[in-house]
């Protein structure tokens, strides 16, 4: 009897074993429902999520036109503040993802005006989402591939007009198999232009493609529709892991002398790199022994692959890359001069290939500034890259144009913040700190005279106590205001309760200009002085706001300076 149960134990082993193997195994399956707050399973055994986890800003809007949508569709987030706002997904660094951001207006603000606006990813340019070209009935999608190089992937939503609103309606992320698309490296991004299912009679996405990716039915100019008469396909010896589904249906030249031509919705205007990939299954089982098939895909008339041979019950993968193209550029699949059957093809990808991705803000910024944001609150409501990508920097920093952006100055005047300021004290490029009309306490850090190129450092009207460092008293080219503070010597009201501080309303996006505009107000970030960033700051190295507060200091060093001299006599 225990022999048997082992046996039927095995059995069952192997039954879920085979059943785990022919599904890819994610480690990230995230649909965000945008706007929504509520979890739910659709028609596809898909489970949405809200969004309320994964993002800090925006307003949830429900769409006015919703009946003829999917119930996904019905809510947006929009985002009325800030220049850029952004989703924040914990992703392993290293995996490889595809992101799928739709948007459907519905009119959602009774304003018929559906807004352009910009996508970036991890501070990369993604794409410009204008919808003023499209109904706003249209649902649109935008899709990108790429590797994760940190534990967590930002999509942000950049406004880039006055009065054009950002908003988003879903955001997918799916997990890939490191292999897949591994001809382009991590350095890369895949911008999606067209996934199609050649002769498919519908959407082809999940569950059919394990993935999720969505193959639209299309078909080749010049060409036939053809079943495919495998009862299987083994899909294993192509890289990029086509769905069985795709490959049912083929198209095919109606003789070998014509041929089939694909239509890959580039851009029209101007060519960018490219990444094609096409998948071949034969759909004939029983061949004439006189039968060949054979063909070559060309580019521009001209052959790029080798005689292309379709396996019956298989598929053969061909990829095009290191080749740069526009919709112009004519992609064929021409019958080799042996063939007596016409070329066919199964299904083909389009992307453009973007520029390397940036690294990002230097990680000794990214340091100092996750030091401020943990110890004040109100500056996690700044998410994404703090310098990328140019000029949509967070509000409150000004960056260095270098390949990997340093962050040459914080101006946090009047932000509400309160309690002792943290070490940020990695942030070794700052040339302006501006921290005053705040209510920060406690001793002046040590660390603040130690930045090597700071030349502006404002802690006015605040509520530090005790006496200044050394590190600043000594600090050369040094413009240091520190005025209407609690110093050593002097009273001080307590400060108010934190409860009872307003931080500023976060400003508007259309509020803001980028910060090359002629217009953009004057101010410690941006002085006036053209020698603000120089190497030289032709102040005194150090000056106090007025003559009085230069004698207090000079008597209470001078008290210090006695008091040390009597505990060195003590101690002797």
């Amino acid at each position: 009897m225990s022999s048997f149960r082992c046996r039927s134990l095995l059995v069952v082993i192997i039954s879920v074993v085979a059943l785990w193997a022919s599904k890819p195994c994610f480690a990230v399956f995230q649909s965000i429902d945008c706007g929504a707050s509520e979890s739910y399973t659709d028609k596809y055994s898909i489970k949405w999520v809200g969004d309320d986890d994964y993002v800090r800003n925006g307003e949830s809007r429900q769409v006015q036109f919703s009946s003829s949508v999917p119930n996904v569709f019905g809510t947006v987030r929009a985002f009325p503040t800030l220049r850029r706002n952004c989703y924040r997904v914990r992703v392993d660094t290293g995996e490889r993802i595809l992101v799928r951001a739709s948007f459907y207006y519905g009119n959602y603000d009774r304003k018929d005006s559906p807004p352009t606006f910009e996508l970036d990813l991890d501070g990369n340019y993604w794409t410009k989402v204008n919808l003023t070209k499209y109904l706003s009935l249209k649902i649109v999608d935008f899709e990108v591939i790429y590797t994760v190089r940190n534990n967590a992937t930002s999509i942000c939503l950049t406004q880039t007009l006055p009065g054009h609103i950002p908003f988003i309606s879903t955001l997918e992320l799916r997990s890939l198999a490191p292999k897949m698309y591994g001809l382009v490296g991590p350095d890369y991004a895949l911008f999606t232009h067209k996934r199609t299912a050649l002769g498919a009679y519908q959407i082809i996405k999940y569950p059919e493609d394990g993935y999720d990716r969505e193959w639209f039915p299309g078909y080749g100019l010049g060409s036939e529709e053809v079943r495919n008469e495998a009862l299987s396909i083994d899909v294993s010896p192509a890289p990029d892991s086509p769905p069985v589904a795709a490959l049912r249906n083929a198209t095919t030249a109606n003789n070998t002398m014509e041929y089939i031509r694909l239509v890959t919705n580039l851009p029209e205007d101007f060519e960018v790199p490219v990444y094609i990939t096409a998948y071949f299954s034969e759909v004939i089982d029983s061949m004439r022994p006189t039968d060949k098939r054979s063909f070559q895909i060309c580019i521009d008339d001209q052959p790029y692959s080798k005689p292309i041979i379709p396996p019956f019950g298989s598929v053969a993968q061909v990829s095009i890359y290191n080749v740069t193209a526009s919709y112009n550029t004519s992609f064929t699949v021409v019958a080799t001069s042996d063939s007596t059957l016409p070329p066919l093809i199964n299904a083909f990808e389009v992307y453009s290939v973007s520029d390397p991705l940036t690294p990002g803000t230097h990680f000794k910024d990214v340091q100092g500034l996750s030091a401020l944001q943990m110890e004040f609150k109100v500056l996690l409501t700044w998410t994404g890259d703090p310098c990328l990508p140019s000029p949509y920097s967070w509000e409150w920093v000004v960056c260095s144009k270098d390949p990997i952006p340093r962050v040459v100055a914080l101006n946090l005047s009047s932000f509400g913040l309160f309690g002792s300021l943290p070490d940020f004290g990695s942030m070794d490029a700052l040339v302006t700190i501006d921290l005053h009309n705040n209510s920060l306490n406690g001793p002046i850090p040590e660390f603040l005279g130690l930045f090597p190129k700071l030349r502006l450092l404002d802690l006015s009207d605040n509520r530090f106590n005790g006496t200044i460092p050394t590190s600043l008293i000594t600090k050369k080219n040094l413009k240091f205001v520190v005025n209407d503070n609690c110093l050593s010597g002097m009273t001080c009201p307590p400060p108010p309760p934190e409860e009872n501080l307003t931080p500023p309303t976060p400003l508007t996006s259309s509020s803001h200009s980028k910060p090359d505009d002629k217009n953009y107000p004057p101010s410690p970030l941006y002085p006036s002085d053209p020698h603000a960033y120089g190497d030289v700051f032709q102040t005194p190295s150090f000056s106090a706001s007025n003559k009085q507060y230069s004698d207090l200091l000079l008597l209470l060093l001078g008290a210090a300076t006695i008091q040390l001299l009597l505990l060195s006599f003590l101690l002797l």
